[in-house]
């Protein structure tokens, strides 16, 4: 097998159990080694650390499979999914969770989200493609699942050396999915709509609103299909309104709604989430509860500033429109703003907005999506919920 030998004090990375290696601390490569291929990565001194993939074309070269000298093959596949499986069957509903999440897996760059009997698969790195097959073969034997989906559209793997594509890898997929969470009926667009059509790290923290919308005037903003403002009405509040910039989203949320019976009580408008927050802060309007739940403002480290004055604002615009003792519940999926960050911009917003804030919860993304604590980058999701009060 080929060796990856790394530069002197960089086998640190490796002992802290971080599983990405870059380009620059690999001093060379001993062996021919195809990229994508497994390769034992070594320290300069010769001692074997671990064994991954390695790919030339990527920044992050070495995705570490093992720190064992154990053939990376496709028993060691079946093996790795059948124990994610097997983690989610202890406190998950497996026809509604996220089967798979990369690295915090031992399966990098892999992610499986499960939509009824429907999975949807997304790979994200070369090494891993390669073992497509054998995932998919894994996850119909652990599951048995109608289809599986391919949703590989993702601009960063040319960063990889692959293709973006999209298909059928599985049995049959419809072109939408009904699931249900948390006793609500959500259609799932696994085919169009964003990632893997729906986003199931909120799934906790959605649960998690019910004792404070019952009875409530309820704003949902960034809704996209309503998952939020559905768990809203669902849990017995008096009037909701989904707000979202596109209008594909707004009529599936609405869809969604009517799926549930909920269509009296929720209403979805279209607009850009920035401008509606500040004419209904402008002209005095107030809900009992404002979420708060935008995609990411920053994919970068470069960009972090202007993402911490987006978030910043709509926060000050929320705080100012709640009454006293009303709930802000407000979220960042930002990966580069770090959770002290988040709390950081929180503070400073609802002191511009001279409001002062109680901390409820302050919560991540769900079991499914675990954590790695030497891994930062696997925890990424911040939701707060805060009581405010003027001062």
């Amino acid at each position: 097998m080929s060796k990856a030998i790394l530069i002197p004090g960089k086998e640190k990375r490796v002992y802290s159990r971080h599983p990405w290696i870059f380009k620059s601390d690999i001093d060379r490569l001993e062996g021919e080694c195809a990229p994508g291929e497994v390769v034992d990565i070594v320290s300069s001194r010769g001692r074997f650390l671990a064994r991954g993939f390695y790919n030339p074309s990527s920044q992050i070269a070495l995705r570490i499979m093992t720190y064992r000298e154990e053939p990376v093959d496709r028993a060691f596949i079946f093996r790795r999914v059948h124990e994610a499986v097997e983690y989610r069957r202890a406190f998950a509903d497996l026809r509604s969770c996220r089967l798979i999440f990369a690295e915090s897996d031992r399966l990098p760059a892999l992610i499986v989200d499960s939509f009824g009997d429907v999975l949807v698969l997304q790979c994200l790195a070369l090494g891993m493609e390669q073992f497509k097959q054998d995932v998919v073969d894994a996850l119909v034997e652990e599951l048995h699942p109608a289809g599986i989906w391919e949703r590989n559209d993702v601009p960063v793997r040319r960063l990889e050396g692959l293709e973006m594509q999209t298909g059928l890898l599985y049995g049959s997929v419809p072109d939408r999915v009904e699931m249900t969470e948390n006793g609500i009926r959500f259609l799932v667009d696994v085919k169009e709509g964003q990632k893997t059509g729906f986003f199931l790290d909120q799934k906790e923290n959605r649960a998690a609103i019910a004792p404070f919308v019952r009875g409530k005037r309820v704003l949902d903003c960034f809704t996209h299909t309503g998952s939020f403002a559905l768990h809203a009405g669902h849990y017995g509040a008096a009037e909701v309104t989904g707000v979202d910039i596109s209008d594909y989203a707004c009529a599936f949320a609405a869809e969604n709604a009517r799926l549930n019976g909920l269509e009296d009580r929720i209403r979805f408008v279209t607009a850009n989430a920035f401008d509606l927050l500040a004419e209904k802060s402008r002209a005095g309007e107030k809900y009992d509860v404002i979420i708060l739940d935008p995609p990411a403002f920053t994919k970068s480290r470069t960009t972090v500033e202007s993402a911490r004055r987006g978030y910043k604002e709509i926060n000050l615009r929320a705080m100012k429109m709640l009454p006293p003792g009303g709930y802000l519940i407000t979220c960042s999926c930002s990966q580069h703003i770090l959770p002290s960050v988040f709390q950081d911009i929180v503070r400073e917003a609802a002191s511009d907005a001279r409001v002062l804030l109680r901390q409820v919860e302050f919560r991540t993304q769900g079991r499914d999506h675990p954590i790695l604590p030497s891994a930062p980058e696997t925890q990424y999701l911040k939701c707060g919920i805060y009581q405010v009060f003027p001062v």
